[in-house]
């Protein structure tokens, strides 16, 4: 039976001097809690194993839009340095035509050579530039339209880039996607032996490239 952690419970934790938060398998750690874990630079042990060392893990994100996501990257961008991240912004910067590719190849590059964190990249339908940007080893890029659809994509897929349509979805998801994507973290088990497929299929393919 799930368990919701909340964050008075990692009040009480932290109280009592400890850095460290024991979970069980099944236990769910709610949005204020994740919060406390990630401000208070707490070490998260699940089943024992440390699986992760701090929610603070994310620190630094690269993010790029087409010219048809301009506008939405500049309300994200105050949003995430609100959120007292490091942002690097790759452009575009005006609302004159460019190609996507181009600015979702230098989002996926900064985050496969481990220049930042992780990656958003932004245009009219979040679908071009993930196309783009999945065909760099080791990128997994998800376009999401809801909280759920964010979640499961770090949760299940380990995303690294979140691709938003800013013709696709209102500036509040787009801020409530960011939010969970950001504050989930991949659950490792069995769908870690589903990433070690895709990655020899994405080995496989890429011999002689």
């Amino acid at each position: 039976m799930k368990k919701a952690v909340t964050e008075i419970e990692i009040l009480k934790i932290l109280k009592s001097g400890s850095k460290e938060i024991h979970l069980s398998k099944d236990d769910v750690l709610t949005p204020l809690a994740i919060d406390r874990i990630r401000h208070s630079g707490m070490t998260i042990i699940k089943d024992g194993k440390s699986e992760f060392s701090s929610l603070k893990s994310v620190k630094k994100i690269v993010i790029g839009s087409d010219h048809t996501g301009v506008k939405v990257k500049k309300i994200v961008v105050e949003f995430l340095k609100s959120r007292e991240y490091e942002v690097i912004d790759v452009g575009t910067y005006s609302e004159e035509s460019v190609d996507y590719p181009d600015i979702a190849f230098n989002v996926a590059q900064r985050v496969m050579n481990k220049e930042c964190d992780r990656g958003i990249i932004i245009d009219a339908t979040g679908i071009p530039s993930a196309i783009t940007a999945n065909k760099i080893p080791g990128i997994r890029a998800a376009t999401c339209y809801n909280e759920f659809s964010a979640k499961s994509s770090r949760e299940h897929n380990d995303a690294n880039i979140l691709v938003l349509g800013a013709k696709a979805i209102g500036e509040e998801t787009i801020k409530s996607i960011i939010e969970i994507w950001l504050k989930s973290e991949f659950l490792g088990d069995r769908h870690q032996k589903r990433l070690d497929k895709i990655k020899t299929i994405e080995q496989k393919y890429s011999k002689g490239l």
